[in-house]
C-alpha cells in the first residue's frame, strides 16, 4: 500500500503546486467570513483585497484558473448582501441556517393551523408574517417595542400589504368569470379616456 500511495504522489506531483496555491485562497477566504465579532465594513476590506489579490496572481493558479475567476465573479454578485450578518445581530450566515430558521416557521404555523400545506396568507403577508415569527423566537416582544415603532413605516408596509392583497383578489375575479372581468377592465379603460 505504502508504495501505491508514492507512486500516486509522484505521479501527480507536478499538479499539487497548483492545488496548494489555490486551496490557500480559499482557506483564507473561509477564514476572513469565519471572523466573530468583526464588523461588516472590517470583512468587506479584508475580503476585497484577498479577492483582488486572486485576480492579479490568478496566472500562478494554472489550469485552476477559471475555477478562481468563478470564484471571484460570484463573490462579486453577492457583494451587496454578503457582509449584513456581520452588522446585524442573530442574523444566521448561511444558507442552512437561514433553511432552519424557515422550516421552524413553517412547522409552527402548519401546527397553530392544523394544515398540512403552506397557508396562503404566508405568500400574501409572507414578509410581516415571518419576520414578526423569527422576531418572537429570538426575545419577548413588548407593549414598548410596539410603541416604538415608526408609524409612516408601518403605514408604507401596510399599503404594499394591500396592493399586493388587492392583485390577488383581482387574479380571484379574473380565473372565476375571464369575459366580465376583461369587459369591465375595457370598460374603465374607457371611461379614462386613455383611448381617445
Amino acid at each position: 500500500m505504502k508504495g501505491t500511495v508514492a507512486k500516486g504522489l509522484k505521479a501527480t506531483a507536478k499538479l499539487w503546486p497548483v492545488i496548494v496555491v489555490t486551496f490557500g485562497w480559499l482557506h483564507q477566504a473561509a477564514h476572513i467570513l469565519g471572523m466573530e465579532g468583526t464588523s461588516g465594513s472590517v470583512i468587506r476590506k479584508k475580503l476585497g483585497g484577498l479577492l483582488g489579490s486572486m485576480r492579479r496572481h490568478r496566472v500562478t493558479a494554472g489550469k485552476l484558473k477559471t475555477a478562481v475567476d468563478h470564484f471571484v465573479k460570484v463573490s462579486r454578485s453577492y457583494w451587496h448582501g454578503l457582509f449584513a450578518c456581520y452588522d446585524t445581530a442573530d442574523l444566521p450566515r448561511t444558507n442552512n441556517d437561514l433553511e432552519q430558521l424557515f422550516g421552524s416557521h413553517r412547522y409552527h404555523e402548519r401546527r397553530a393551523s392544523g394544515r398540512k400545506g403552506g397557508s396562503p396568507g404566508t405568500v400574501l403577508r409572507g414578509s410581516v408574517r415571518l419576520a414578526a415569527g423569527l422576531a418572537t423566537r429570538t426575545r419577548e416582544v413588548t407593549s414598548s417595542d410596539l410603541a416604538g415603532a415608526d408609524r409612516a413605516e408601518w403605514k408604507r408596509v401596510r399599503a404594499e400589504l394591500e396592493v399586493r392583497r388587492q392583485r390577488r383578489v383581482e387574479r380571484g375575479r379574473f380565473r372565476r368569470n375571464p369575459d366580465e372581468y376583461l369587459k369591465a377592465l375595457e370598460n374603465k379603460l374607457i371611461q379614462s379616456g386613455l383611448l381617445a
